[in-house]
């Protein structure tokens, strides 16, 4: 299924993989991949809650924001963004090009040249896009290769903007590391919104925002602002979430403490099979087709309306009549699903 569109504020869990699936992305060149990213959210106006680099793939949780929030471009703000992805060289072309605009009192002329980037700006198509080949020209040439570096467009998951449904994403995505057994603590892995966001680079502010939008509702509610900073209240929750004994219980074990628990490969079989059932927290652990092939995550409400929308569209066949899934293998509360999977909906293997 092609990706969902809606209006107004959009959350989408996105995922890419490369082309053979060998490990061609080592500290240097996630830090390069991370200053794309980092360039391309602040160009484009979009805003990235979450991610995690990986050896072979990445994972994005990307707020899309409203088109007409997004401020329009001046040729002062224009030229103050163009550094991020271009040249001197070309910045320079441009000053001098609208410059002569200018002189000229060629009003149309600059508007025109302002609404090729204003095209671009809060599109999350072109966002993957732009990121994806400009990681492909960085590789190709510190490998020596040509050709296509990903195996196939991205894939995408649209997500409710509530707290529930984009705190799970998040924690799923913040947990790849851990799943592939790279590092035991989520916030040992420093190419991640969690990891970044607990150093104290110059991304760490960057990461740290990301966080917090994502828990507006628990910031916002009375007497909690009041209690800690904005950061403590939103790490102090989310932490939660990222270690295995998450909010059912309370945390037995130390801040920033890994869980030792394991999930075996005869449990996922049952779970699989519909003789078990895990706990959120656990499932988290544990490679979730939900979270790249569900289509839409979100409230039974969120996702019938979505499936509405689609089936209106001739997207969805007639023979359909609802579109809240429950997802199989664990307690998912009130989290549903549009695309209902019943094989090879978790795996026990490294991500």
């Amino acid at each position: 299924m092609r990706r969902i569109i809606r209006g107004g504020v959009s959350y989408y869990h996105c995922f890419s993989r490369v082309v053979d699936r060998r490990i061609i992305f080592h500290s240097g060149e996630k830090e390069a991949v991370r200053s794309i990213l980092r360039k391309l959210e602040r160009f484009l106006g979009l805003r990235v809650a979450t991610y995690c680099l990986m050896g072979n793939h990445f994972h994005l949780l990307v707020e899309v924001p409203e088109r007409d929030s997004i401020p329009p471009l001046t040729a002062e703000s224009l030229l103050s963004l163009l550094p991020l992805l271009y040249d001197r060289v070309t910045v320079e072309t441009l000053a001098a090009q609208i410059g002569a605009m200018r002189k000229s009192g060629d009003a149309a002329g600059e508007k025109a040249l302002l609404d090729r980037y204003e095209r671009r700006r809060g599109d999350l198509s072109v966002f993957l896009k732009e990121l994806k080949q400009r990681i492909s020209i960085f590789m190709n040439k510190r490998l020596g290769r040509t050709g296509t570096l990903w195996e196939s467009r991205f894939k995408s998951l649209l997500v409710e903007g509530g707290e529930n449904a984009l705190l799970t994403v998040a924690a799923y995505i913040d947990l790849n590391p851990v799943r592939a057994g790279l590092v035991s603590r989520p916030e040992d892995y420093r190419w991640s919104g969690y990891g970044e966001s607990m150093g104290s680079g110059r991304g760490s502010q960057s990461a740290r925002e990301g966080l917090a939008s994502i828990q507006r509702e628990a910031l916002e509610s009375p007497g909690r602002r009041d209690c800690l900073p904005e950061w403590q209240v939103t790490l102090e929750r989310y932490r939660r979430l990222l270690y295995l004994d998450g909010a059912e219980n309370p945390m037995t074990s130390k801040p920033g403490e890994a869980s030792s628990k394991g999930i075996s490969r005869e449990l996922v079989e049952r779970v699989e099979n519909g003789e078990a059932s895990l706990t959120l927290p656990e499932l988290l652990r544990l490679k979730v087709r939900y979270f790249s092939d569900g289509a839409v995550l979100g409230s039974t409400a969120f996702v019938e309306e979505i499936f509405q929308s689609l089936k209106a569209e001739s997207r969805i066949g007639a023979h359909r009549s609802s579109g809240a899934r429950r997802p199989r293998g664990a307690d998912w509360g009130e989290l549903r699903v549009l695309r209902d999977l019943k094989v090879g909906v978790i795996e026990a293997s490294r991500d």
